[in-house]
């Protein structure tokens, strides 16, 4: 944890318009603080990329403030007492002090505008996030000790944690994505308060615990955090799948521990991010999530073999479906879960590439089939690798590396990202003398599939294999025998 820097030095470090705008709202006779994250983040050593403020005036006197001075104005949520503006490069929020109530049974707060900083800041969330520095002067405003909070590096409440989670429940999963985010821990009493109100995460809706789990996912520590969801029980309620793969280790030991191998593939799949310029810019939240899942499909496909051995077949088509259907649940955008579901179904294809290589056939087909997730596909599988032995390990390794080789050799010759057929619809079409509809796209798979199998053919030899094809279709004997 570092100091919190000299006024002086904060009023070098800080964005200009932080003061502009104080000097605003003080001259029309209105408090107003620097709150939450930002003050926060100076702590550890950085400055937040988001400007949070707190104040005396009501929304309609923010505005009139403002207004003339904000580049743009935006009310965002001004029964809540919020009010966003822009100003040059900087979107900042300006909130009224709230002393809320919360009814038992909605996460919705009856909403009440509170008179000082104080009872503002002990509504908050967590006591790290309950400090603030009044403006101009940067006097800090830490009631709840947030500064002992960071040094200790302990998440805790400003109030008793079970009424704080009772108020708001998504306060618990902000608690697991601070775990991950800061690398701290959760006070004893949060943990406990967590594990007793599991059930309450039952009202908050699944488009903002979705997005306090991506945080948590693209986060420092992920592990740190879905340990905290799994051990406190809230995993059970948001993430069951993950809780499942905590498998009752035989006393022989015969298959390893699923959850802590998804663990150790997620932080390899993490040490396999690229820079913004690379394929697969970190954070990333599909690889990650891919990896945490990838084995979700192993619970439901256990069997334990007559001759001891234990095994999971098809895992990978049956967690490809649960996870899409729990990426459904938590309102995920169609694309990312298409993008998951497909590195969860395709994760175990390239195992036996080592022991019996592939045609070049075979390595069109997992290009294809991965198509722009290749990258992604690449570090998962690669990831996967978490054995202790050594032998088995390098073995596995070199082998990718070959795939990886021939994948590159092959690319010089064709264009595997945009395999195509030999022959387009409208070239199909003309050639069979047929319309628009169902049978061209089967003519079209056929020599989708050709092409996979024996690469580029020529247009020549692919309209001799078409017609060919096309002699053996219901459709083609119906137009000869007229029936």
């Amino acid at each position: 944890m570092h100091a919190l820097p000299s006024p002086d030095a904060l009023r070098q470090i800080l964005p200009s318009v932080i003061f502009d705008l104080a000097d605003r709202f003080v001259t029309a006779g209105h408090e107003l603080s620097l709150v939450g994250g930002p003050v926060r983040d100076l702590y550890l050593g950085r400055v937040s990329p988001d400007l949070d403020f707190t104040t005396s005036a009501r929304p309609e006197e923010t505005i009139k403030v403002i207004s003339g001075w904000a580049d743009n104005i935006w009310d965002v949520g001004r029964e809540f007492g919020t009010i966003a503006l822009k100003k040059g490069e900087h979107t900042l929020e300006v909130t009224t002090y709230r002393a809320d109530a919360y009814d038992k049974e909605s996460r919705k707060p009856i909403v009440a505008f509170g008179d000082n900083l104080h009872d503002d800041l002990f509504r908050r969330d967590f006591t790290m996030n309950s400090m603030a520095l009044r403006l101009p002067d940067l006097e800090l405003v830490d009631p709840f000790d947030g500064v002992s909070s960071l040094k200790d590096q302990s998440i805790r409440t400003p109030g008793a944690p079970d009424i704080s989670f009772s108020d708001d429940p998504l306060r618990m999963m902000r608690a697991a994505r601070f775990a991950s985010q800061l690398q701290i821990e959760v006070s004893a009493e949060v943990r406990r308060a967590m594990s007793e109100m599991t059930e309450r995460i039952d009202i908050i809706s699944a488009e903002r615990v979705r997005d306090e789990l991506v945080k948590l996912i693209n986060g420092a520590d992920p592990r740190a955090g879905i340990n905290l969801l799994v051990e406190t029980g809230l995993a059970d309620k948001v993430l069951p799948e993950v809780s499942a793969l905590r498998l009752e280790i035989d006393e022989h030991h015969r298959h390893k521990d699923v959850y802590q191998h998804s663990l150790t593939v997620l932080e390899q799949a993490i040490g396999l991010e690229t820079d913004q310029d690379g394929p697969v810019p970190g954070p990333n939240f599909v690889l990650r999530f891919a990896a945490l899942m990838h084995d979700i499909g192993k619970p439901a496909t256990r069997k334990f073999e007559p001759s001891g051995a234990v095994s999971f077949r098809h895992h990978d088509m049956v967690g490809s479906k649960l996870v899409k259907a729990r990426m459904r649940a938590l309102r995920f955008d169609k694309e990312t879960t298409k993008a998951v579901a497909r590195l969860v179904e395709l994760h175990m294809r390239f195992y036996g590439y080592g022991d019996a290589g592939w045609t070049d056939s075979a390595v069109r087909r997992y290009v294809t089939d991965a198509g722009d997730l290749l990258e992604h596909l690449h570090r998962l599988t690669r990831s996967d690798v978490t054995t202790r032995n050594r032998k088995k390990a390098d073995r596995l390794a070199f082998a990718y590396d070959d795939l990886e080789a021939r994948i590159a050799q092959i690319a010089e010759q064709e264009e595997l990202k945009s395999i195509r057929p030999d022959l387009d619809g409208q070239q199909i079409m003309a050639l069979l003398g047929i319309k628009p509809g169902p049978v061209v796209g089967r003519a079209y798979n056929f020599l989708l599939e050709l092409r996979l199998d024996e690469g580029p053919l020529g247009e020549e030899a692919a309209v001799e294999q078409l017609r060919a094809w096309w002699k053996e279709q219901p459709e083609a004997q119906e137009a000869i025998t007229g029936e």
